[in-house]
């Protein structure tokens, strides 16, 4: 299947409530790569390299976050990096 990688940008309560935890495990659970942060203004900045269906049921795992919740998120395409690992920077 072929890769993209997408950069994210998650609204909402995010931060505090284990987001970037969940992301990183989700990543691992479908085999996909990339960094997560906590951005200032609250919300959480994500890129993820993977098949397009492999980051959208990651996206499914994080909308399903019982502590916290998405209220908006901004995506877009961007190029393949080729990482190795996902992280939580």
């Amino acid at each position: 299947m072929k890769k993209i990688r997408r950069h994210m940008i998650f609204y909402g309560y995010v931060q505090g409530v284990g987001f970037r935890w969940r992301a990183s495990n989700a990543a691992q659970r479908f085999g996909i790569t990339g960094w997560v942060r906590n951005l200032d203004d609250g919300s959480v900045e994500m890129e993820a390299e993977g098949t397009e269906s492999d980051i959208n049921d990651m996206i499914e795992v994080l909308k399903a976050h019982i502590w916290g919740s998405i209220d908006d998120m901004i995506s877009e395409h961007i190029p393949l990096r080729g990482d190795h690992v996902f992280e939580i920077v």
